[in-house]
């Protein structure tokens, strides 16, 4: 896997990954940005929380579930202290489907974080990670 990030100016950088995907990061005015794309923090918690939101999807329709939506919101805590890294991120996962068993999307969840999510598994191993669902019944 391969990614490119480029400066543009100031504190504005193009990011392009390998499948030729292109993106802005960008920092806030006081730092020097306009404020015209995510931090790059912000790209690491968007990235886990697609990996396993991604990995809960695969999972439930591997397993026959009439699962409509999946949304992972995902919430971070940082050390106060330069380098400010992530100390703490929870997941809280809104699963919707009509008559979705809950003991499947329990393991769904499980499985991702402990198996299959390589972005949460890879920061695991520096940043407590947690992990809630809820399932709401949809037509």
């Amino acid at each position: 896997m391969k990614a490119r990030v480029k400066w543009a100016q100031d504190a504005m950088f193009i990011a392009e990954s390998g499948s030729g995907h292109a993106l802005v990061m960008d920092g806030p005015p006081e730092h020097g940005g306009r404020n015209l794309g995510v931090r790059p923090m912000e790209m690491l918690l968007l990235g886990m929380g697609g990996c396993t939101a991604f990995d809960v999807v695969h999972i439930l329709k591997k397993s026959r579930q009439p699962v409509a939506d999946c949304v992972a919101e995902l919430e971070a805590e940082r050390a106060e202290t330069d380098p400010k890294v992530f100390t703490h991120i929870h997941v809280h996962f809104i699963i919707s489907g009509k008559g979705l068993d809950e003991k499947r999307v329990q393991r769904a969840v499980q499985l991702s974080a402990e198996k299959y999510c390589s972005a949460s598994i890879m920061l695991s191993k520096a940043v407590e990670i947690s992990h809630d669902y809820e399932i709401i019944e949809s037509d």
